[in-house]
């Protein structure tokens, strides 16, 4: 007897513990429809828009409530996030880069763009890159001057920063036909260019890197 009262407890808390996991599961396993996706920190971020004489993307990073700062600020709140983030050579990369990115779209340099942008990003400049291609047009860019490159703004988003410079260059901007005739710009006449280029970082990521995830030219 003894050992059949023994059975029936073991199956006793059996089904009271499935029963306890059933409840549990239905009230913290269920999908709503409501919750947020997990973060991907591999995922390329959302762009906003493109380069100089390439195609403009327009879509705002989703996020229920940044942290946006523009001006001086910008710096002080990714130092605030980052401490060991530098103002100074953030922004001699963010010229650097600019520099090697608007030389090889006017290349048509696919390759080497495909490494300094994001997934979304790269999608629109080589597109465009083909358009012209199949035109048969050729573009040259010449940049003559950096007159300024500055903090516009910074965005907090969870754990990632998104810090969008101001860049102000003159430029000589030249397309060309098949044919070599100008098709569009002046080969001897340097314009002055403002420039909107945003980075992207996971913040205390072990990876130094920005990626550009947006330009616009205003």
């Amino acid at each position: 007897m003894e050992t059949g009262f023994q059975l029936f407890d073991i199956l006793l808390f059996a089904a009271v513990a499935g029963f306890l996991l059933f409840r549990l599961r239905s009230v913290l396993g269920r999908r709503t429809g409501n919750e947020r996706r997990r973060a991907d920190p591999f995922a390329p971020p959302k762009p906003l828009p493109v380069p100089p004489s390439g195609p403009i993307i327009d879509q705002p990073a989703a996020n229920a409530a940044p942290i946006a700062v523009s001006g001086a600020g910008g710096a002080a709140a990714l130092k605030a996030a980052e401490p060991g983030f530098d103002e100074q050579a953030f922004l001699a990369g963010a010229r650097g880069a600019f520099e090697i990115i608007v030389k090889a779209f006017a290349a048509g340099d696919i390759a080497a763009l495909e490494r300094l942008l994001s997934k979304d990003v790269f999608a629109a400049f080589a597109q465009a890159i083909r358009a012209r291609e199949a035109a048969h047009e050729t573009h040259e860019t010449k940049l003559v001057a950096f007159k300024s490159v500055e903090f516009a703004e910074a965005t907090i988003e969870g754990a990632t920063a998104l810090a969008t410079v101001k860049i102000v260059s003159d430029q000589v901007n030249v397309t060309r036909a098949a044919d070599g005739t100008v098709v569009d710009g002046d080969p001897d006449k340097p314009v002055e260019k403002t420039d909107f280029w945003t980075f992207s970082r996971v913040l205390r990521s072990r990876d130094p890197n920005w990626t550009l995830v947006a330009t616009h030219s205003p």
